[in-house]
């Protein structure tokens, strides 16, 4: 596809406009692209993107003085960079990035598969609070015939370990 505006180039930057309920596209050169002013970066800083999303509004100005005790890093500088600099961060700053990570992820939780090699008590934890999720629906909806199945599924669970 050539440029729309000099027509000797192929179309590198793709705009996509919406105003009124009417999209419009353009298709850009490298060079047409950059005198139209049009870049990658699109009129802002990625540190001050990222910094945005993990501090709070009043505490962005103050002054950091805690930081992590295993690699040095204050939040400021974990907000600037988007990411912590080691484990012990996420512990150092809980309180800090809690509602960032919940805020990008939506949770606070993985939920997502469980490693291959990892032993059955982490398959049987994960399969335990599903039960119990399905539990505390079943209770919310006055359902007491499955209710009583759960319970019994959730206790031979328990007892597996036990025995």
């Amino acid at each position: 596809m050539l440029c729309d505006h000099c027509g000797k180039y192929a179309a590198t930057t793709h705009v996509k406009k919406t105003v009124n309920g009417k999209t419009t596209e353009l298709h850009l050169c490298a060079h047409c692209a950059a005198q139209q002013g049009i870049g990658t970066n699109f009129g802002f800083d990625l540190g001050d993107f990222w910094g945005s999303l993990f501090a709070e509004p009043a505490k962005r100005t103050q002054e950091d003085t805690v930081r992590c005790p295993d690699c040095g890093r204050s939040f400021r500088e974990i907000a600037d960079q988007g990411r912590p600099g080691c484990s012990t961060c996420y512990l150092t700053f809980y309180d800090r990035l809690l509602p960032s990570i919940q805020r990008i992820h939506g949770k606070t939780q993985h939920t997502g598969k469980v490693a291959a090699q990892a032993d059955g008590t982490v398959k049987k934890e994960r399969e335990l609070q599903a039960l119990r999720d399905k539990l505390n629906a079943c209770i919310a909806e006055q359902d007491y015939e499955t209710c009583a199945q759960l319970r019994d599924q959730i206790r031979a669970l328990e007892q597996e370990g036990e025995a």
